[in-house]
Order: structure tokens, then C-alpha cells, then sequence
């Protein structure tokens, strides 16, 4: 997993929809699953969309929780 991702995915927000301006990490799973389901979007937003959903179905979500307290803004 490239780590340029994993930071963008605490540190990127959600541009439109429903989750304007939530961290992509913690776009709802229910989402994720209606994403996936649907066809995630083209370009960096896909894939940072695709990952997350990954990484909750694989029970991974605390890589995510460290990340975000190393790169959570004060």
C-alpha cells in the first residue's frame, strides 16, 4: 500500500454529495457499499473511495485511526 495514499485518505475531503466535506476515511461503509455497487468515480476520488472500502472490508480500519491522529490538524 503506497503510504501517499493512505495519507491523502485522512487528510482529503469529499467534494460533492451527500459527504461534502468529510474526510474520505470516514465516508460512511453504507456508502461505500452503494459505491461499489454503483461504480466508484473516475480519477484520484475512485480510487481513494475504492481503497477505503478495501480497507473496511478487510477489518483494516486501524491503519486509518493512526494516521488520522499523526496528521489530524491541532
Amino acid at each position: 500500500m503506497n503510504q501517499e495514499i493512505l495519507i491523502d485518505l485522512v487528510t482529503k475531503r469529499m467534494p460533492f454529495g451527500k459527504y461534502k466535506g468529510w474526510l474520505i476515511a470516514d465516508i460512511p461503509e453504507h456508502y461505500l457499499v452503494w459505491l461499489h455497487g454503483k461504480g466508484f468515480p473516475e480519477g484520484k476520488l475512485g480510487m481513494w473511495l475504492h481503497t477505503v472500502y478495501e480497507i473496511r472490508l478487510n477489518g483494516l480500519e486501524g491503519i486509518l485511526t493512526e494516521l488520522k491522529r499523526s496528521y489530524s490538524k491541532p
